[in-house]
């Protein structure tokens, strides 16, 4: 079972075990991902660190978030090391959702579809380098690496399906983890929910509409496809090299 169950977290889950293009599997106990970790409670923390080999974490918030949310449990662990990489363009008010992009539950009169890939897109657009770094961790040996943002769904969702890509997933497969959020949405939206820092943009809209569709990720890897010739041509233009590529590939293949 891919899914980790904790108390202060609630949509955790391996990247391992997930088919490859050439019959093969991804590798467990290498990259996690997750929503927000700030009330990871201290069996956690020892699950995660202990059981799980957690030596780092890629946070994919903006930095008004970071500092709303204050410091989590997993800043204070020695063996840790957390690696802060916004996929936005700072400059909001509050969170990201305030920023110059916000995620994606806003601009509610733009078809989903086109909205959502744009989102995605633009991360890419915006934070190249955030991408490429944030991976380059996820590539590192020294134990496991977690990645999560808020709600472990959007930025994380983005990053997981590049990693992927990269360790040579199908595409079917890519798709199935990125929907996977969706069978715990609603105690996603529930913990999001408890913080002032997201609650008034979540109740912006219905709690259907931040569910993940499959369409979403397919259209915004489609998008790479058809302008890059995927998503390892798009990395490679922005700094990513062989010795990335087999850095990662050797975390997340068995």
């Amino acid at each position: 079972m891919r899914w980790i169950d904790l108390e202060g977290a609630v949509n955790v889950r391996d990247l391992g075990g997930l088919p490859t293009t050439d019959g093969g599997t991804t590798r467990h106990g290498r990259i996690l991902r997750s929503d927000n970790l700030q009330g990871l409670t201290p069996s956690d923390v020892d699950l995660l660190v202990g059981s799980h080999k957690v030596r780092h974490v890629v946070d994919l918030r903006s930095g008004p978030e970071v500092s709303l949310e204050g410091p989590g449990p997993l800043t204070s662990v020695p063996e840790v090391t957390v690696h802060h990489h916004t996929l936005f363009a700072e400059g909001g008010r509050h969170t990201d959702v305030d920023a110059d992009r916000a995620l994606p539950w806003q601009e509610r009169d733009t078809d989903d579809d086109l909205r959502v890939t744009g989102f995605y897109y633009g991360y890419l657009r915006e934070r190249p380098d955030s991408v490429v770094s944030a991976l380059r961790v996820m590539a590192l040996d020294d134990g496991a690496a977690i990645v999560h943002c808020a709600a472990g769904k959007d930025r994380t969702g983005v990053l997981c399906a590049l990693a992927l890509s990269v360790a040579g997933a199908t595409r079917e497969a890519i798709v199935e983890d990125y929907v996977a959020t969706g069978e715990r949405l609603e105690r996603v939206l529930a913990r999001l929910r408890a913080s002032a820092t997201y609650r008034d943009d979540l109740d912006s809209r219905p709690a259907d509409d931040h569910r993940p569709r499959a369409r979403y990720i397919e259209q915004f890897l489609g998008v790479l496809d058809d302008r890059f010739g995927g998503p390892l041509p798009w990395l490679e233009a922005n700094g990513w090299t062989e010795a990335d590529n087999a850095a990662l590939r050797s975390r997340l293949r068995d």
